[in-house]
């Protein structure tokens, strides 16, 4: 097991077991702290009040403030936090506007 417990993910994403999912396998491996944003909004909001979270798991299709946007606002206050995509969606042009969102990387789902 990887001794991850001195740093903090970010997940970003609306569906409560694609984030079980994600915490489980993540926690259970690396012993990572977890923090969980059901919106968009919500995760901008964490990422200006928590200066400890050292990664990003943004899902694009997010309500209130979509993943795309949402990866623009924390760029703003953040731009050397990574963000990575990971999105059902594999359509270039998707990939194109997280980039250019300013994401690091993207997967795709399931992950």
């Amino acid at each position: 097991m990887i001794d991850l417990s001195d740093r903090t993910i970010l997940i970003a994403e609306d569906d409560e077991i694609s984030f079980k999912f994600l915490d489980l396998v993540l926690t259970r491996k690396t012993k990572v702290n977890i923090i969980w944003a059901i919106n968009g909004q919500i995760a901008v909001e964490y990422c200006k009040i928590y200066p400890h979270i050292d990664l990003v798991l943004m899902d694009i299709q997010l309500p209130v403030l979509d993943g795309v946007e949402a990866i623009r606002e924390i760029k703003k206050v953040r731009p050397d936090l990574p963000i990575i995509v990971q999105t059902a969606n594999a359509f270039n042009e998707e990939w194109d506007r997280c980039f250019d969102a300013g994401c690091d990387d993207y997967i795709t789902k399931p992950v």
